[in-house]
């Protein structure tokens, strides 16, 4: 059985697309790619019949990454995620990176490999069928295949109506304001469509990483509020559910200009400690939700104004020691995030031994990658302060 054909039939999986799975096949729909991608670089060689190989087993072992859409179900009769060499000077430009994933007709998943003065693995999934815990899941049993060991594997069809029940009592929230579209400030004229990413390595571990990133933004906004959403993994109810599924609620964090990042801090604790990511699954998300409740009103947007200003993202620690062969030996990882149609930025942040990798998504117009630069250079500030 080559790497693209069909799981067997004997292990048959199949789940129920889930209110937050339909959140983002909408977003699909209004022409925003909803994409996860992954990149882990590093010193060695990584074969290509070699990784086709462990890419089969590790989805024979997570079939929920060779789904297709089946009407109201998740069907694993999809095609497995190929695997495609790279050119090894490929950059981020390449078509490859932008290229969307077609959740009914399938693949899902791909994996990009290129050998050059630095091995780099690339791999995308479609945000509607698997999360960043879920993706990190299944590239670790592709890298325990690699080993020669079993997969873990992840088996389970619970959707988010499982995790809102193992959270227990959730108290009632009232759902956030409508806000209106505040004026972009990353560059501007019209955007051509196509994602910016900027990269960022820094030097230090700070605790509170999504507090200092949300602090560091609240600076660069023109108004005196602005709106972050910041994506929590749902897995944290029920942590003996193994699941590749898209299983990440979010936040919805206000700030003030010049905000401080000990107050945000508090504030994200206090929503945890309160389940709120859970209490906004409980509402008409169609109706109350703070940003677009239609197709139509995600399409209208022009790239001028966002009712949110960015989604903060912190994967935490990874431990590169799982993604590591007796050939191969990782020396960086980190996402490149995908836009929204509500959201003016998105920012991800992974910690890598004693660094911080940080990369920055925006629409690409005039003079973006300039003030990018720039509010990365508040955000390493405020991650470098750990007073």
């Amino acid at each position: 059985m080559n790497a693209t054909s069909e799981p067997r039939a004997e292990r048959p999986y199949t789940r129920r697309i889930s209110p937050i799975e339909r959140g983002y096949l909408t977003a699909s729909a209004a022409g925003c790619p909803q994409l996860i991608q992954m990149v882990l670089e590093g010193e060695g060689h990584i074969g290509a019949d070699a990784l086709r190989e462990a890419v089969h087993t590790a989805t024979l072992a997570n079939p929920g990454l060779a789904v297709r859409r089946r009407s109201a179900l998740w069907r694993a009769d999809g095609p497995f995620p190929p695997v495609v060499e790279l050119p090894g000077a490929a950059d981020l430009g390449a078509p490859f990176f932008h290229r969307d994933l077609d959740v009914v007709t399938g693949p899902v998943c791909e994996v990009g490999v290129g050998q050059g003065p630095a091995t780099r693995l690339v791999v995308r999934a479609s945000h509607v069928v698997t999360d960043g815990r879920g993706l990190r899941h299944w590239i670790a049993d592709v890298f325990r295949a690699l080993r020669g060991e079993e997969p873990l594997g992840a088996l389970s069809d619970a959707d988010d109506g499982h995790f809102r029940t193992a959270a227990g009592r959730v108290p009632p929230l009232k759902p956030p304001a409508r806000l209106r579209g505040q004026p972009a400030i990353l560059g501007a004229g019209p955007p051509d469509g196509t994602p910016l990413w900027t990269r960022r390595r820094v030097p230090a571990r700070p605790t509170a990483v999504t507090a200092r990133v949300a602090a560091a933004v609240s600076r660069s906004i023109t108004t005196d509020t602005g709106r972050l959403i910041v994506p929590v993994d749902l897995r944290r109810h029920d942590p003996s559910v193994r699941s590749t599924a898209n299983l990440t609620s979010q936040l919805v964090l206000d700030v003030n200009r010049d905000d401080d990042w000990k107050r945000l801090h508090g504030e994200l604790i206090r929503a945890l400690l309160r389940k709120r990511e859970v209490a906004s699954l409980g509402g008409d998300f169609r109706r109350n939700n703070p940003f677009a409740n239609t197709i139509g009103e995600a399409r209208a947007a022009d790239g001028s104004h966002f009712p949110g200003t960015a989604i903060v993202s912190d994967h935490g620690p990874i431990d590169t020691g799982e993604l590591s062969t007796g050939r191969f030996r990782p020396t960086a990882f980190y996402t490149l995030p995908m836009l929204v149609p509500y959201v003016e930025m998105f920012v991800s942040a992974c910690q890598v031994g004693n660094s911080t990798e940080l990369t920055l998504a925006c629409r690409n117009r005039p003079g973006a990658r300039e003030a990018a630069e720039a509010l990365l250079d508040d955000v390493e500030d405020a991650l470098g302060d750990a007073h």
